[in-house]
């Protein structure tokens, strides 16, 4: 099964060098499940020729806001609808997770409470599972069809389902531990206040559920379901 990445940002240019690119943590964190990929930096508007070119759709994170005025954001709306109405599975994941929804008539603004920064906890459809975030900005209103999978008290809507067309994520699986302090270190001085940026370090050796998370995705590609 080819799924093919839609890159609508890029990780800080000092880390691309050890870490790879957004692009290349989601074929590590997919690696031990036979998939083949393709990368479209759609941020620099590179888009696929059509929603045909691969089997399935992944959506990156990225450090602008959906709501933004930038070249890429009404083209890959546009196939995001289109990718939707053919029924070709697609997985979406913070940003992505964002635009999706603003696609599909949510809505999706700068959260007044502020920011999600390091490992956070969401009740799972019953189960507690630990993954780490980068956001300020949320989906304040999930769109008709939308199914909540999971939430917690900062981030109502921290996973959506849509039927068996797309699964999306606000938190980032494929963000461990090590590349989490690493962005801190590189995007958050200065930006994300201080007591949340020392938060999320003293705790940031915890554990995180970003296989499972992972095995979600697979499964949801594979088999349209999350179970």
């Amino acid at each position: 099964m080819k799924i093919g990445i839609l890159q609508t940002g890029h990780a800080p240019d000092a880390m691309r060098p050890d870490t790879g690119d957004y692009a290349d943590l989601f074929k590590q964190l997919l690696g031990n499940h036979d998939f083949k990929f393709d990368t479209y930096d759609v941020v620099d508007m590179q888009f696929p020729n059509d929603i045909y070119a691969a089997d399935g759709w992944l959506l990156t994170g990225s450090k602008y806001g959906a709501y933004e005025d930038h070249a890429f954001i009404a083209p890959l709306e546009s196939f995001i609808r289109d990718t939707y109405a053919a029924s070709i599975p697609m997985v979406g994941i913070c940003f992505g997770h964002q635009i999706i929804a603003q696609a599909l008539g949510g809505k999706v603004t700068k959260f007044d409470g502020g920011w999600a920064v390091g490992r956070q906890t969401y009740d799972w459809r019953g189960e507690t599972i630990a993954l780490n975030a980068w956001h300020q900005d949320q989906v304040t209103e999930a769109p008709d069809g939308a199914d909540v999978v999971a939430t917690n008290a900062f981030c109502k809507n921290a996973a959506l389902v849509y039927g068996d067309r797309i699964f999306t994520v606000q938190a980032h699986p494929e963000f461990d531990n090590a590349f989490t302090k690493r962005l801190g270190d590189e995007r958050g001085e200065g930006v994300v206040p201080d007591p949340i940026l020392t938060a999320a370090r003293a705790i940031q050796h915890e554990p995180i559920d970003n296989l499972r998370i992972a095995n979600q995705m697979a499964r949801f590609f594979k088999t349209r379901s999350l179970t």
